[in-house]
């Protein structure tokens, strides 16, 4: 988006009639950040850092988004469901209950996919699809100009791909430790974060 103002001078004399200069202002290009949420978690165990149940998403978001406008936060997860006698599954869907409360009050909005459990173990379903619906409704809504995304899912690429062929400029935030080598070559621009930036977080 782009503002003009308009400066007109009292009159010169000589005949001069005045003038006018036009002065064009670039406002901030608009952001958006989409958090794949597992992902992005178990990246952050693998660096060991602590205090991991306060580290401060809302900080984190405008930190990779500095320079510009942000105005959206979404954060993307399997939604844990659990049976009456499931004690483990319960104390799980309880634990994320009250953290998805936390991100909802400072202005995050949650899009929810699913846990598959197989074998004692879950598996998480759908998530890329609603961080692929993020980017391309942002896209083609013209809700954003830079979308950072925070994920390593190479599922993602078509959806990069044709928001990019919109003019929208898809920024890859992964570690440096292990980045996506797909979403490196395919993304416009990326954010490798290293652990003593993510430790100022926690």
């Amino acid at each position: 988006m782009q503002y003009y103002i308009f400066i007109i001078s009292p009159v010169l004399g000589n005949g001069a009639q005045g003038f006018f200069v036009i002065l064009k202002l670039m406002s901030k290009q608009k952001s958006v950040v989409i958090i794949d949420g597992s992902n992005f978690y178990y990246k952050l165990k693998e660096l060991k850092l602590r205090r991991l149940s306060s580290f401060n998403y809302t900080k984190f978001c405008l930190f990779i988004s500095k320079n510009t406008q942000l105005i959206q936060k979404y954060y993307c997860i399997g939604k844990i469901r659990a049976k009456q006698n499931d004690v483990k599954a319960r104390r799980m869907m309880a634990k994320q209950q009250s953290f998805i409360t936390r991100l909802k009050k400072e202005g995050f909005i949650i899009q929810f996919g699913y846990l598959l459990k197989s074998d004692s173990h879950y598996h998480e379903k759908g998530v890329d699809v609603q961080i692929a619906t993020d980017i391309l409704k942002g896209a083609f809504q013209n809700l954003y100009d830079i979308c950072y995304l925070v994920s390593s899912d190479s599922d993602l690429i078509p959806s990069i791909i044709e928001a990019q062929s919109n003019k929208k400029t898809i920024v890859y935030v992964g570690f440096r430790h292990q980045p996506s080598f797909s979403l490196l070559k395919t993304c416009g621009r990326s954010i490798l974060l290293k652990k003593d930036e993510l430790q100022l977080f926690c």
